[in-house]
C-alpha cells in the first residue's frame, strides 16, 4: 500500500521547503511537518514565512490547510504517519572530542528516541539530515532497542539543494538518492519512498544505493563542491601577484569540458550551514578511520576559505592606509549567498570580525537578514569572545537603505552577490561618501570600469586593477 501519511520532524531549511514540494507534487499524501518551537512552526502558518526562498511562499499558500501542516504536535503526526523524515539541525561539535569537526547528534537521537517512544506500528524512518556515514545504524539501534516489538526501516535520503534556489532544485533535481538495506524490507522500503518522488522525479533520476553508499554521496558531493570553490580562490591569490585576470582563467579553464564551468568563481569564500560542516565531517571521518593524509587533503580545502576571507579583510585595511580606527565601512550583504536570508557561515561575518577587532565603525545592509539575525551573529561568543554585545553597540549599525549606509563612509564593501547591488546607483553613493572614497567587490558583480571613471578606487578579487600598489598577500 503506498504512502498516504508523511511527517518531517523538524521545520528548517530542508525539512520545510521539501515536504512544501512534496505536498505541492502529491496532492493525495497528507503531509505533516513538525517542530518543538512554536516560533517557527507559527511563522510557517503565517504569511510571513521564517525563510525565504524564491517561489516558496507560493507553494506553501497553495497548499497549505489542504496537504500540507505545520505544528508542534510531534506525537501525534508521528504516530499517524507512515514514512517520517529526520530532518533536524546537526552542527559541528563546538565541545568534547572531535571539536571543530565531528558533527553533533544530538537532535538526531532525540529525534530517533521520540519516534520510538511514540510509534505503535511499522514505520519507514528517512533521515534527511546530513549525518556521517553509518549515522543510520545509530538510528536502527535506538528505534531496535527502545521499540523492541515494532519493525522500522532507516532510509538514507541526503538533499542536494542549493539555497537560493532551493525549489527549481527541487522540483527538477539532477537526481535523488535513497540507500537503504539490502533486503526485501529494505528494498520495499527504498520502493515506497521511490514511489513519492516518481510523482514528478523522472525514474532514471531515483539513484538507490545501500545505506552507506548514499551516507558518503553527500559528504563527497559537498567536499567536491567546496574544494572548486577553494581551488579557484587559491588562483586568484596568484592572479592578484602576477597581473593575470581570474575571471579570464576561471573562463578559459570551465571551457575544458572535462572541468566544466560551474562553482569557478572567485569570491570573498563559500559560506552555508553545509560545505564547511561537510568538509570537517569528512576530516573527522578519515582521521577516525586511520587516513591522516586523507585528513590533511580536505583540511586544506577549509583552511584555504579562512585564508581567502583574512586575505580580504587584510586588503581592506591596507587600501586603507594601514589603518580602518573609526572610518565608517558599509558593509553591502550579510547573508552567505544571495537570494537567502540564511547567515549561517557566512564571509560577511568575518570580515565584519577583522574589520572590527580593527576598531572600523560598520554600517550593515542586507535587503532580506533579520536585523536581529546579524546581532545574534557578531555578538556570538566564537565571533568577538564575551566582549561581543559592547563592540556591536559600540561600532555596529543596521541600515535599511543601501544609501543611507554609505553617508560619510570611506568604503563599500560587497560580500554578497545580491543583483539589487548591481544596479545601484554608483554616481550618487560617490557623491555621499568621503575622498578617496574605496569599492572593495568581495563577488566580483560590479562594473568596474565604470566605477574608476566615476572616482572610485576600486579593489577586487582576482585582478590587480591597481598594479602600482604594494602587492597584497
Amino acid at each position: 500500500m503506498p504512502v498516504s501519511k508523511v511527517c518531517c520532524i523538524g521545520a528548517g531549511y530542508v525539512g520545510g521547503p521539501t515536504c512544501s514540494v512534496i505536498a505541492h507534487k502529491c496532492p493525495e499524501v497528507q503531509v505533516t511537518v513538525v517542530d518543538i518551537s512554536k516560533e517557527r512552526i507559527d511563522a510557517w502558518n503565517s504569511s510571513e514565512l521564517p525563510i525565504y526562498e524564491p517561489g516558496l511562499k507560493e507553494i506553501v499558500e497553495g497548499a497549505r490547510g489542504k496537504n500540507l501542516h505545520f505544528t508542534t504536535e510531534v506525537d501525534r503526526a508521528i504516530r499517524e504517519a507512515d514514512l517520517i523524515f529526520i530532518s533536524v539541525n546537526t552542527p559541528t561539535k563546538m565541545y568534547g572530542v572531535g571539536k571543530g569537526r565531528a558533527p553533533d547528534l544530538t537532535y538526531i537521537e532525540s529525534a530517533s528516541r521520540r519516534i520510538a517512544e511514540v510509534a505503535k506500528d511499522p514505520k519507514i524512518v528517512v533521515e534527511k539530515s546530513t549525518v556521517p556515514v553509518r549515522a543510520a545504524e545509530t538510528i536502527c539501534k535506538i528505534l531496535k532497542h527502545n521499540a523492541r516489538h515494532i519493525p522500522f526501516q532507516v532510509l538514507s535520503n541526503p538533499e542536494f539543494l542549493a539555497e537560493g534556489s532551493a525549489i527549481s532544485d527541487l522540483m527538477s533535481p539532477d537526481r535523488v538518492l535513497i540507500g537503504g538495506e539490502e533486503s526485501e524490507a529494505g528494498l520495499k522500503a527504498v520502493g515506497e519512498l521511490s514511489w513519492l518522488y516518481e510523482h514528478w522525479v523522472p525514474k532514471e533520476k531515483v539513484i538507490t544505493t545501500n545505506t552507506w553508499s548514499s551516507e558518503l554521496t553527500k559528504l563527497a558531493a559537498n567536499a567536491f563542491l567546496a574544494q572548486r570553490i577553494s581551488s579557484i580562490n587559491s588562483i586568484s591569490a596568484v592572479c592578484e601577484a602576477t597581473g593575470a585576470n581570474v575571471e579570464e582563467v576561471s573562463r578559459a579553464v570551465g571551457q575544458d569540458s572535462r572541468i566544466g564551468n560551474k562553482f569557478l568563481k572567485a569570491s570573498v569564500g563559500f559560506g552555508g550551514s553545509c560545505f564547511q560542516k561537510d568538509v570537517l565531517n569528512l576530516v573527522y571521518l578519515c582521521e577516525a578511520l586511520n587516513l591522516p593524509e586523507v585528513a590533511e587533503y580536505w583540511h586544506q580545502v577549509v583552511a584555504m576559505n579562512d585564508y581567502q576571507r583574512v586575505r580580504f579583510s587584510k586588503k581592506i585595511v591596507q587600501c586603507l592606509f594601514q589603518t580602518v580606527t573609526n572610518k565608517k565601512i558599509a558593509l553591502f550583504g550579510f547573508a552567505f549567498k544571495k537570494d537567502t536570508g540564511d547567515t549561517r557561515e557566512s564571509s560577511s561575518i568575518y570580515v565584519a570580525r577583522h574589520l572590527l577587532e580593527e576598531k572600523a565603525r560598520l554600517v550593515i545592509y542586507d535587503p532580506k537578514v533579520d536585523p536581529k539575525q546579524i546581532r545574534r551573529d557578531l555578538t556570538s561568543p566564537e565571533i568577538l569572545s564575551n566582549d561581543g554585545p559592547r563592540v556591536f553597540d559600540s561600532l555596529v549599525t543596521i541600515a535599511t537603505d543601501p544609501y543611507a549606509a554609505v553617508e560619510d563612509a570611506h568604503a563599500v564593501v560587497v560580500c554578497t552577490e545580491w543583483d539589487e547591488f548591481v544596479t545601484l546607483d554608483y554616481q550618487r553613493i560617490y557623491d555621499k561618501m568621503l575622498k578617496p572614497a574605496f569599492i572593495f567587490d568581495g563577488r566580483l558583480i560590479l562594473d568596474h570600469s565604470k566605477l574608476m571613471e566615476i572616482g572610485f578606487q576600486v579593489e577586487v578579487i582576482g585582478k590587480a586593477l591597481n598594479p602600482h600598489r604594494d602587492k597584497f598577500m
